[in-house]
């Protein structure tokens, strides 16, 4: 599935393991596992803003070309987002889940049009787009992320898109440990959107493997749902197919219907789609 309405962002180029992207009126050249095609234009033709060099001991920087600004928004669609390039060659926003904006923004506007709130639990939130997208369209958003600093970028992003306050509630804590303690609450959701990184590491020094812990968590999740709306699972995890990610809501979640997809975004050559992880969503009936 392609990324849909995008203005302010547009892959310039792709191959040779690197993407050139325009994010409104910067232009970015990082790396990118995917494009392992031989380049579809000559980078050197394009002055780029900034690139992204990965260094031997497994990390990197960026060589600022030209003066940029240190933090900037796009947007999409009638929603922005701030920008802000990070010493892990990320920008704070994935451009690629627009496809799952779309889709779970039409879910809660149909409920909202009804006079109904969804309430979501947004585990591993990062930034907060879906928080902040899936808000402005009148969802209550509890928005989980283990990480301060994206918890108050998230922040920022609801308050750039006009976000009342009462539809989101803001939580800096280990996913699972959180989950775990909304059981014993007895708090209840109607969707779940988890967003997990392929390793990572608590405040606690908790390890997290995707491939190992996934499943566990899904099923425990599953305890805070009451006549589930949606659960959506992203999945960046080189390894894990969007079958496996269907496979593991059909065995979780009651009956309903299960999607699994590749999850891309155009680019400047006709036919070539930059794959960049997938997704899988289900759906009550």
């Amino acid at each position: 599935m392609l990324a849909p309405d995008w203005k302010d962002y547009k892959i310039l180029g792709t191959g040779d393991g690197l993407k050139l992207e325009r994010w409104k009126d910067i232009t970015l050249l990082r790396p990118d596992p995917q494009a392992i095609w031989r380049a579809t234009v000559d980078y050197s033709r394009y002055d780029c803003h900034a690139r992204y060099e990965r260094d031997r001991a497994g990390g990197g920087r960026w060589i600022v070309n030209k003066p940029m600004p240190e933090e900037w928004t796009v947007e999409w669609r009638d929603c922005k987002f701030a920008v802000k390039p990070t010493g892990f060659k990320h920008t704070g926003l994935f451009p690629e889940q627009a496809v799952n904006w779309a889709r779970l923004s039409d879910t809660v506007a149909t409920y909202a049009d009804k006079g109904k709130t969804v309430k979501i639990l947004n585990l591993f939130a990062y930034t907060g787009a879906s928080t902040a997208v899936l808000a402005k369209r009148g969802a209550h958003v509890t928005h989980v992320d283990a990480a301060k600093g994206m918890v108050d970028r998230a922040v920022n992003n609801c308050r750039l898109n006009g976000v009342p306050q009462e539809n989101t509630r803001f939580i800096i804590d280990d996913c699972k440990k959180f989950v775990t303690r909304e059981i014993k609450r007895g708090k209840k959701y109607d969707a779940v959107i988890m967003d997990p990184p392929s390793y990572g590491r608590g405040a606690g020094g908790e390890i997290w493997k995707m491939e190992d812990d996934i499943f566990d968590l899904v099923k425990l999740t599953v305890q805070v749902l009451d006549a589930p709306k949606f659960f959506l699972i992203n999945s960046y995890t080189t390894g894990l197919q969007s079958q496996t990610i269907s496979n593991i809501l059909s065995l979780a979640m009651p009956c309903g219907t299960v999607e699994g997809y590749e999850v891309c975004l155009p680019t400047e050559r006709s036919g070539v789609a930059l794959p960049c992880g997938c997704s899988g969503l289900w759906t009550g009936r």
